[in-house]
């Protein structure tokens, strides 16, 4: 049985949190983890230089959907919660000469689909529809609220 992307994430997201956990029994912990999806094929942050590329090239012209699962818990309290986010990505069509120009101005491996909307990420998103800050990394307006529940308010 496969995952579905909002699945992988959301294991990802625990998995983090409760190692962290264990480090940190005290604290409040958030954990989050992205992945990028096109036709149902999950990409992760790319291996090397040439699978970025090869990533930044399925993606080019294209649409395709970003996950976030978030997962927040007070290990003293044994209180937890966890949401997702999914926003779509519309990439504008990359030449080759395009992806190596903008792979000099990014580290695409420590990136989920080798890319990054910040900084540079207007060089190749055309359209984002749905959470910016998703496609950063961390869906900040459900991550605000959560954290409230945990009445940790950021200044």
């Amino acid at each position: 049985m496969d995952l579905t992307l909002r699945e992988l994430t959301a294991l990802n997201a625990i998995r983090k949190a409760m190692a962290a956990a264990r480090l940190r029994p005290k604290n409040i912990v958030l954990a989050a983890d992205t992945l990028v999806a096109i036709d149902d094929h999950v990409l992760g942050k790319p291996k090397d230089r040439n699978e970025a590329v090869s990533m930044l090239e399925r993606l080019s012209g294209r649409a395709h959907e970003v996950c976030t699962s978030v997962f927040i818990c007070d290990p003293a309290s044994a209180k937890s919660t966890s949401f997702h986010e999914i926003s779509r990505v519309r990439f504008h069509r990359l030449t080759r000469d395009k992806i190596d120009t903008y792979l000099t101005h990014v580290d695409p491996l420590d990136k989920a689909g080798a890319y990054a909307a910040q900084g540079f990420g207007s060089e190749i998103i055309e359209k984002i529809d749905g959470c910016y800050t998703n496609v950063v990394g961390l869906p900040m307006e459900k991550t605000i609220a959560a954290l409230a529940e945990f009445a940790v308010v950021p200044k």
